[in-house]
């Protein structure tokens, strides 16, 4: 993945809600807010420690189940091919208006965006 900060927003979109509360509201502020450790650590009444442990081990959770079930792999490996399948049927879509006017091709163009935003989602 291409940086820390996006590899760990991946896996608290994916995986977050299996975090306590705790650790989601500590991920949350520190890497969505971006507040630092000492902001969260005196909003909370805790050590700068403290809530650095909670995130990290929020962190080492998220990422041992990413580990174990490959989701998020899985998901980045597909994306590059639905954006291609996506780039044809507009292309095929494109051609058909300037050259065809096929009511059919276009319907069928359109379904294939439909399904391939689908798979995104």
């Amino acid at each position: 993945m291409k940086n820390q900060t996006y590899r760990m927003t991946m896996l608290y979109d994916f995986y977050g809600e299996l975090l306590t509360d705790r650790q989601r509201e500590f991920f949350d502020l520190y890497y969505n807010e971006d507040l630092s450790l000492a902001e969260i650590a005196e909003n909370a009444g805790i050590s700068r420690q403290g809530v650095r442990d909670v995130i990290v081990r929020a962190e080492a959770s998220m990422q041992e189940i990413e580990d174990k079930t490959g989701i998020i792999k899985r998901f980045e490996s597909r994306r590059p091919h639905l954006e291609a399948i996506s780039a044809a049927a507009g292309e095929i879509k494109t051609i058909n208006l300037r050259r065809h006017e096929d009511a059919r091709l276009a319907e069928l163009a359109e379904r294939i965006l439909a399904e391939a935003a689908a798979l995104e989602d």
